[in-house]
């Protein structure tokens, strides 16, 4: 059931009190809630990319392990319910929204004003996962570490994932200082695993922790990625991988795909046998496997099937928004898990505060043709304006509304040859297309 519509107005009202970087303001708010974060194991996952996939693999192996455990990400794909999840299963819509009203009336008591999107959901998860009495709630670092409003709870254990430049305005123009406001999930005596393969990133890290009194476990020296293979029955249904990390061999089968969902998966495993050491025994082995099993993320290469008579074989959705991520994509389809009929025909739409140059860059080189669309969100680039980022050589067209572009590329997939049609650019986009999907063709819910 859908969030109750006057706690959907509610919530979209904060929107407009944009982000709000600094621990002072969810914490009075936290305080008026009786301070839900008191006393609740947490897990912190920070990053530039892969920090949702690596939390829902420890949220998923905390849950195999039987282990009452809470998971909390953003931005939500379609529905805002996505964001808060209990053992796997997204919180119902009447509840988030008692807890979404909940947290706006203590927010009008205790604050001199209204609070932020982020904050009033991160208050209203953490109130969440302390009423049902979770074992474990893992929480995705919204933006930077240091001053997001999930870094407000007090981690067990940390993780940060890959990290590369992003929000410069806010974070810092140098790999060093984007990842010394992620290390701000650090905490003294405790340990934070970390895939710090940069060399700037690794030393801003190290740093940190030591002026923290951290324990900074690297991630990416301690667990080796012995093999990736596609799932051999089914290529485009996942991947075989194979790791050793400290705790011994690990073989596992995901239904995710790409190169970086071996990082994550390697970053969570780790993350996972640092709870086994601090008291959640039960985080061995079998639950990463079992979990591995069942970690679903979608939108994140996630490749969707269309059924016979569809101008194409199937669609692959990828939130990619940033450089690094784009850089991942185009790496993907160099080397697909099963060979292209012809290059996909790819549909691109991106916020104005993304670098769609560069992106456009990495992305061009592999598309038969690109159709520039505006994802739903009131800070989408138009698509006009990205013609002229476009390399020579790619046909490229704008088309604004997101239905007409989802039809208008899928003939140009058709009029191409092409068997895969790529969604990128912005998660709102995936969201929407994928919706759009399920209405046209049956594709399945994303939770």
């Amino acid at each position: 059931m859908a969030l109750p519509r006057d706690a959907a107005a509610a919530l979209a009202g904060l929107e407009r009190f944009g982000v709000h970087l600094g621990l002072d303001h969810v914490r009075r708010l936290l305080a008026a809630l009786g301070d839900p974060q008191a006393g609740l194991a947490a897990v912190l996952v920070a990053g530039t990319n892969g920090k949702g996939s690596t939390a829902a693999l420890v949220a998923a192996a905390g849950t195999a392990a039987g282990y009452r455990t809470g998971l909390y990400t953003s931005p939500h794909l379609e529905d805002v319910e996505e964001r808060v999840r209990l053992d796997g299963a997204r919180i119902a819509g009447e509840e988030l929204g008692a807890l979404v009203l909940e947290t706006i009336a203590a927010a009008g008591r205790a604050l001199p004003s209204p609070p932020t999107y982020f904050e009033a959901l991160t208050a209203a998860a953490l109130l969440h996962f302390r009423r049902r009495e979770v074992e474990l709630a893992v929480l995705e670092v919204g933006l930077g570490g240091r001053l997001d409003a999930t870094n407000a709870a007090d981690p067990a254990v940390s993780a940060i994932a890959p990290v590369s430049l992003e929000h410069r305005e806010v974070l810092g123009d140098s790999l060093a200082a984007i990842a010394r406001e992620k290390a701000g999930v650090m905490r003294s005596g405790r340990p934070t695993a970390a895939w710090a393969a940069d060399p700037e990133v690794a030393a801003a890290l190290a740093a940190a922790a030591a002026a923290a009194g951290a324990v900074l476990v690297r991630a990416d020296r301690e667990v080796r990625i012995v093999s990736a293979a596609p799932l051999p029955d089914r290529p485009w249904g996942g991947q075989r991988l194979v790791l050793v990390s400290p705790a011994g061999r690990l073989e596992l089968a995901v239904p995710l795909l790409g190169p970086h969902q071996a990082v994550n998966a390697a970053l969570a495993a780790r993350t996972a046998e640092l709870l086994a050491a601090d008291g959640w025994p039960r985080l061995g082995p079998e639950a990463l496997v079992r979990a591995a099993s069942r970690w679903r993320w979608p939108a994140r290469l996630e490749a969707v099937e269309l059924p016979p008579g569809a101008p194409c074989r199937r669609v692959l959705l990828d939130a990619a928004h940033n450089p690094a991520a784009a850089a991942a994509l185009a790496a993907f389809l160099a080397a697909p898990p099963s060979p292209l009929l012809a290059p996909p025909a790819v549909l691109f739409g991106v916020l104005a505060d993304k670098d769609a140059a560069a992106m456009l860059a990495t992305l061009a080189p592999r598309a038969s043709r690109l159709v520039l669309t505006a994802p739903p969100s009131p800070r989408a680039r138009p698509p006009e304006s990205l013609l002229p980022l476009v390399p020579a050589g790619t046909p490229a067209e704008a088309v604004p509304d997101t239905a007409a572009a989802l039809d208008r590329v899928l003939d140009a997939a058709g009029e191409t040859g092409a068997d895969t049609l790529v969604v990128c650019g912005s998660i709102y986009l995936a969201g929407a297309i994928r919706r759009l999907l399920r209405e046209r063709f049956g594709v399945p819910e994303p939770a």
